[in-house]
């Protein structure tokens, strides 16, 4: 064990202070001062749960006494005091607490490598978790948007929800726990990590459970919340929206709010226009089905053509007979922009791609001068494409923005590429305000640098035009490629130096992914 190692080295310590030998050969004991203090969970931060002791040991040679103190009425030791080299401490209130111990050495002792005097004063910290312990609320989701009535939040409840409405879920646990996992079955998202609130959108119809996870390494817990058919989905009456455009496999994926019907679907009813670097092609859908395990999703391929990375694809659809499972009419689709998915290199662990586990002060300005120092960048909770969070940017009249990551130990957060890859470097941007933007100079925008090997031809990702749509979540995109392999950090540019008013805007969601080129 560690622990047995780590009283080794002391000891260890102990006998290289006893030195010998006169010139007689006789040993000649001198006995060091020297302060050695050891808890049973040192290496875990002296973290225990409720109900648990801590051995607390003091192995110092050279102590004539010594006073252990600890929290009143907290532990198991009897009044509190102990003259002990080794306490065992039950601790039975959770909470984080002092134990303190006062030495006295019989000659000035050493602390490491320093002397400090012959009386020594020492504080422990020990924290006290209560065990796991998970209560949820549950509130339906108005269709306007605003937080409706409680949820029965019980085993076998089968609370009535409208197919495509949605639930905010938020938890409350006690304890301190690590790691937490929703499973929502029948919903969207199904599973979710670490959040503490969530909406999640019901697209099909039936009877469906809830569950919740939380989990502590150390000290060690666990808990589980586990609701049998606690949603039950019925038909709605309301219009079918469509929730996204993306690639799935060799197929355009066209993702609904409810489980559209097989038998309503059309292939002619769709048409798909792609834009390579203004080469326009229009190839015909070829067919049009339904993904067989995902019912709110229809996938159509394309007669004799590939769609790639760098492509500009929108897709429409013309009003005919397509169908929700529980009898509603799709509507017509004009020209829906696909967005292209994978593998999102930015989700490492790492890296706070969707800024959802930093704060305000781990978005640090990267030192460039004026006008690069005119902005402000917030974590917020306002507006948020994914998840509950975004980065509320303002960049000032005038102004712009250099800004980039850094992690727990300060550095700059870093994730891998390959160089002779192309990549897709996207982001969401929800646009409040684009303040004013003048003709005759250059437009603001966002630009995203990376380094080492920094590519400074990048354009704008995006750029603001005077058409730039506000007060919706765009997606804006750009194929990159990395001089050489390796970790790299990004920063965030923005470019308000000729509007003379602030651009505001949200921005969620980067991402980068591997890119396949048209040929």
């Amino acid at each position: 064990m560690k622990l047995n190692k780590n009283i080794a080295k002391y000891l260890f310590l102990a006998v290289l202070g006893f030195t010998a030998c006169n010139e007689d050969d006789e040993l000649n004991l001198q006995e060091p001062s020297q302060r050695v203090i050891y808890t049973s969970q040192m290496d875990f931060d002296n973290q225990i749960e409720v109900g648990n002791y801590i051995t607390f040991g003091d192995v110092s040679p050279g102590v004539s006494s010594r006073t252990w103190t600890f929290p009143e009425n907290i532990t198991s030791v009897k009044n509190g005091t102990s003259s002990d080299d080794i306490v065992k401490a039950y601790f039975n209130k959770s909470g984080q607490y002092d134990v303190k111990l006062h030495q006295v050495f019989k000659k000035d002792a050493y602390v490491d490598e320093t002397l400090m005097g012959k009386e020594l004063d020492t504080t422990i910290v020990v924290t006290v978790f209560e065990p796991l312990n998970i209560s949820i609320k549950a509130n339906y989701i108005n269709p306007d948007g605003t937080l409706g009535a409680d949820l029965n939040i019980s085993d076998k409840a089968e609370n009535v929800l409208e197919a495509s409405r949605s639930v905010r879920y938020t938890y409350a646990i006690a304890g301190g726990p690590q790691n937490t996992l929703w499973t929502f079955d029948g919903g969207t998202p199904e599973t979710v990590e670490n959040t503490e609130t969530i909406d999640v959108k019901y697209k099909k119809m039936g009877t469906f459970n809830l569950e919740l996870s939380a989990g502590r390494e150390r000290p060690f817990g666990e808990a589980l919340l586990s609701l049998e058919n606690f949603i039950k989905v019925v038909p709605s009456t309301d219009p079918v929206t469509l929730d996204g455009v993306f690639n799935d496999g060799e197929s355009i994926a066209l993702d609904f709010s409810r489980e559209m019907d097989p038998a309503t679907l059309n292939a002619a009813d769709f048409s798909v226009t792609i834009d390579n670097k203004g080469t326009i092609l229009t190839p015909s859908v070829a067919t049009a089905t339904i993904n067989e395990s995902e019912g709110t999703r229809v996938l159509l391929t394309l007669d004799n053509e590939a769609i790639y990375n760098d492509d500009t694809i929108t897709v429409s659809y013309t009003p005919g007979n397509l169908t929700t499972l529980d009898g509603v009419k799709a509507e017509a689709l004009i020209d829906e922009p696909l967005v292209f998915v994978g593998k999102n290199i930015f989700d490492n662990g790492v890296f706070d791609y969707g800024f959802e586990t930093t704060m305000d002060t781990d978005w640090k300005y990267r030192g460039w001068g004026a006008p690069w120092d005119n902005y402000t960048l917030n974590i917020s909770e306002a507006q948020a494409y994914d998840g509950d969070k975004s980065a509320y940017v303002v960049v000032n009249p005038g102004g712009g923005m250099i800004v980039g990551q850094n992690d727990a130990a300060g550095i700059p957060a870093k994730f891998n590429v390959e160089a002779g890859k192309s990549y897709e470097l996207g982001v969401w941007i929800y646009v409040e305000s684009l303040g004013t933007i003048l003709d005759g100079v250059n437009p603001p925008d966002v630009r995203f640098y990376w380094n080492p090997g920094t590519d400074w031809s990048v354009g704008g990702n995006p750029t603001f035009t005077v058409d730039y749509q506000v007060g919706q979540w765009v997606y804006s995109s750009q194929i990159v490629s990395f001089f050489d392999s390796g970790e790299k950090a990004i920063n965030i540019r923005g470019d308000n130096q000729n509007n003379p008013q602030a651009l505001k805007f949200y921005m969620d969601n980067l991402t980068l992914i591997e890119a396949n080129l048209r040929p």
